[in-house]
């Protein structure tokens, strides 16, 4: 078992899952107003960094110019859109779906020993199930559903694991 910290986040995030699996429309919907005001607050920030590049770089200026324009147009067609953020979650699972089942096939062919190739062969089995979870998160009942799953199995994995047997169990090589 984890130390109470984990304990109580744990229990937060299964509440919350149970809560955004209970009331999907308002929940997506305020998971789109808040995605949609950070992307503004980001392209606020943005269009700040332009001005002050400005005297050392135009180039970089004016780059940070146009991310923070696009920025701000993104985050308020976001903002409060259910449809909109419905489709920008499940564009994001077929990219990265796509992205591992290509690197999947890359690792099965790169690869000589058999974790390699059992390596390639899970990123293969990932894309396609995130390409799959894609499909489904169209649906804003079906990506609240997602969510909420996913905060459950998150907070269990916090209340038993813990975070900080998580950072260690990822340790680079020395």
């Amino acid at each position: 078992m984890a130390e109470g910290k984990n304990i109580l986040l744990g229990i937060l995030a299964i509440i919350l899952g149970i809560l955004v699996m209970a009331f999907p429309l308002f929940s997506v919907f305020t998971a789109s107003v808040l995605a949609g005001f950070v992307i503004v607050i980001l392209g606020v920030y943005l269009l700040a960094q332009s001005f002050g590049t400005w005297g050392t770089s135009k180039a970089a200026s004016i780059a940070f110019l146009l991310l923070g324009i696009i920025a701000i147009i993104c985050g308020f067609g976001l903002f409060g859109r259910i449809l909109a953020f419905s489709a920008l979650a499940s564009f994001w699972l077929y990219f990265t779906g796509f992205f591992l089942m290509i690197s999947g096939v890359m690792s099965l062919f790169a690869k000589d020993d058999t974790v390699g190739k059992g390596v390639g062969g899970l990123g293969i089995i990932m894309g396609i199930l995130y390409i799959i979870l894609g499909s489904y998160a169209l649906n804003p009942y079906y990506l609240a559903l997602l969510i909420g799953i996913w905060l459950i199995i998150d907070g269990i994995t916090i209340m038993f694991v813990g975070s900080s047997a998580l950072m260690n169990s990822v340790k680079p090589n020395e």
